[in-house]
């Protein structure tokens, strides 16, 4: 056998307008992945001394992805409608108007926990808009054979910023304070509009049906489509349950995952996120290079039991090199499992219906605040250990179900 070609860049080399884009998504990423951490460590910060930390910290970040339940899929249906490009561009120049303001507010010793969430949930709207579109804006900037190559390469800009930013920030919050982080937050905003200027569709295709209808009739045409023309479809969403809603919620317990277990500070707390994007990045390399030698269905069904198994063994973990390791390892399947849902979905979804398909998928994202809130109370009465294990379980035996049920996923080559 002769190893594959390496492929890593290619499609990044090849199409200027997918480097614009590429660069875009690298700015608004990094904005995404620096609020984040930064909010979430503000509100450890700021109800240390109470006793809901956990609920707190725990849906602070579901918070942000809420909104994605009523405005999301309105916002799949104006992007398949209207210039995806500039709908972007207005709500990144917006967020980094409302980035400066949160910023000057933490100056003054007046921000509470309420502002914090105030300002993740506006943040959340422009996200649950956003993200998808971007997303879908990968298929309108390369030819067909090459989405699966662009998808991959693009998840540089989501790992690869989840593991500098927060780096960074942890050592910013430690010795200058929280209003810098979203000081440069704001900038990086101001980026993503910059580089999208250029930017051309070449590969956006024509509605086939030629005609208007209403927003919800075009959103229940959508719906309609994956449930009567393509359960495969159907059955890729529902999968990214357990990534999504199950192991996402890992990630946003950090802040409490090192204080009460690892006994230390933001600084660790940001190497501790620069290592799932250390794990993402990996995955990412591997797809982007060598393609996909083994069918796609397998990879996302292994990946999400993989992240599950991951996740238990990093919730009773008490040695910082070990729990760096294991959430790397989840980081990896979670990042292999999203690189190849996305090929799978964009490739499978025709254009006219694909950004309402790729809403429904940041739709199911939304739904995250009932585990977070559980994990939240969990941990509140017992221990952040018990919290994060329940999560990995229940990601585990839904993973072994779906395996042994989704036969049209493991079909997928």
């Amino acid at each position: 056998m002769r190893l594959p070609r390496l492929q890593t860049l290619d499609s990044w080399r090849q199409y200027p307008n997918y480097r614009y884009l590429w660069t875009g998504n690298l700015f608004s990423n990094g904005a995404q992945w620096l609020q984040l951490f930064t909010a979430g460590w503000l509100v450890w910060e700021l109800s240390k001394d109470t006793g809901t930390t956990g609920l707190f910290v725990a849906s602070l970040g579901a918070i942000n992805l809420l909104p994605s339940i009523l405005i999301g899929p309105i916002g799949g249906v104006l992007g398949d409608r209207f210039n995806r490009k500039y709908l972007i561009m207005i709500l990144q120049s917006f967020m980094a108007c409302v980035a400066v303001l949160f910023a000057l507010l933490n100056t003054t010793d007046l921000v509470e926990v309420w502002h914090v969430y105030a300002y993740v949930i506006v943040s959340g709207c422009c996200l649950c808009i956003c993200q998808p579109m971007r997303n879908a804006l990968v298929a309108n900037t390369v030819p067909r054979e090459m989405i699966g190559n662009a998808m991959a390469v693009n998840v540089f800009t989501i790992t690869g910023t989840r593991m500098i930013g927060p780096f960074f920030g942890g050592i910013l919050i430690a010795n200058l304070g929280f209003q810098w982080n979203f000081g440069i937050e704001a900038c990086l905003y101001l980026g993503t509009v910059i580089a999208l200027i250029r930017l051309k569709l070449p590969y956006r295709e024509a509605s086939k049906s030629g005609k208007q209808i209403g927003v919800f009739q075009s959103l229940k045409e959508g719906i309609s489509y994956i449930r009567k023309e393509d359960r495969t479809l159907l059955n890729l969403i529902t999968l990214s349950v357990i990534p999504e809603l199950l192991l996402h919620p890992v990630w946003l317990l950090i802040p409490l995952f090192v204080a009460q277990v690892l006994g230390e500070g933001p600084e660790i707390a940001g190497f501790l996120w620069a290592v799932t994007g250390l794990g993402g990045l990996t995955s990412t390399i591997l797809f982007s290079s060598f393609g996909y030698i083994i069918k796609k269905g397998y990879i996302v069904l292994g990946a999400a039991i993989l992240g599950s198994v991951a996740v238990i063994l990093y919730a009773n973990s008490t040695w910082a090199p070990l729990a760096f390791f294991l959430i790397a390892l989840m980081s990896f399947g979670q990042s292999a499992f999203r690189t190849t849902n996305s090929v799978l979905i964009q490739s499978l979804a025709p254009d006219e219906y694909r950004l309402r398909i790729s809403t429904l998928l940041f739709h199911i994202k939304g739904f995250i605040i009932i585990p977070c809130v559980l994990a939240g109370l969990l941990i509140d009465f017992t221990s952040v250990r018990i919290g994060i294990t329940c999560l990995g379980t229940i990601g585990l035996l839904l993973g072994i179900y779906f395996t042994f049920t989704f036969h049209r996923v493991r079909k997928l080559l």
